[in-house]
């Protein structure tokens, strides 16, 4: 019975059904959410192949990663950050042109929350901060860059704009998109993943590169301004 109510439960989270009986507590949330997301570290020790199986992003971090006020807002008007899913492979297919194309009947639905649930929720969440230590290591300051220059570094000298939109239709698919990431995320997580991505997540798809500090600093500076910062 209680593997039925456990399947029935990931069920409601796939279509997006509303959790009525959700209080938002530690319990209700890691019952309610753990269908699709990871609150432990475990899966670092895990085969790389952990990561074809991931339905949402871990969790587990996430006091050290997002805005609150973002968490709250989004909780319960969930806008998909991942055009193509968690793990692209599984959600696109070939468009009448050859081109692929993200096919959206097989991406899941997130559940919408109320606005109570929404803030017990991201007050939970916001307690998960396993990674402090990277956070306080982290000496970014947040500055500014021209739209033009940064844009430029983005899309050619960086080729973020492969994987990641900076702009709604534009840029690429397979990754999260990016012109809200100022407003969801901390500008020091933000600085810390593009610098060593791999500290966070060792199973994230984010390719190597450049990640001396002016470099990471041009990149998070460009997600501040296309964020409206």
């Amino acid at each position: 019975m209680k593997q039925l109510l456990s399947l029935g439960a990931a069920a409601l989270l796939a279509i997006g059904a509303p959790c009525a009986t959700y209080a938002g507590v530690p319990g209700d949330v890691q019952t309610q959410c753990g269908g699709c997301h990871t609150f432990n570290h475990d899966y670092a020790s895990q085969p790389v192949t952990e990561r074809m199986e991931r339905k949402g992003p871990p969790l587990d971090y996430a006091g050290n990663k997002f805005q609150r006020t973002w968490l709250v807002a989004w909780l319960q008007n969930p806008v998909r950050i991942r055009p193509a899913g968690e793990f692209p492979p599984d959600h696109v297919k070939s468009g009448p042109d050859g081109k692929d194309v993200v096919d959206t009947s097989t991406l899941l639905k997130h559940p919408v929350l109320s606005a109570a649930q929404a803030g017990t929720t991201a007050d939970y969440l916001m307690t998960l901060k396993p990674f402090d230590n990277l956070i306080k290591a982290e000496t970014y300051q947040p500055g500014t860059i021209s739209p033009r220059m940064g844009e430029m570094n983005f899309v050619k000298f960086r080729g973020c704009g492969a994987c990641h939109e900076h702009a709604p239709g534009k840029g690429g698919l397979s990754g999260p998109e990016l012109y809200t990431a100022w407003k969801r995320l901390q500008p020091a997580f933000i600085a810390s993943y593009i610098s060593n991505d791999v500290a966070w997540d060792p199973h994230t798809m984010m390719p190597k590169s450049d990640n001396s500090q002016r470099s990471v600093e041009k990149l998070a500076n460009y997600l501040k301004v296309i964020g409206g910062k």
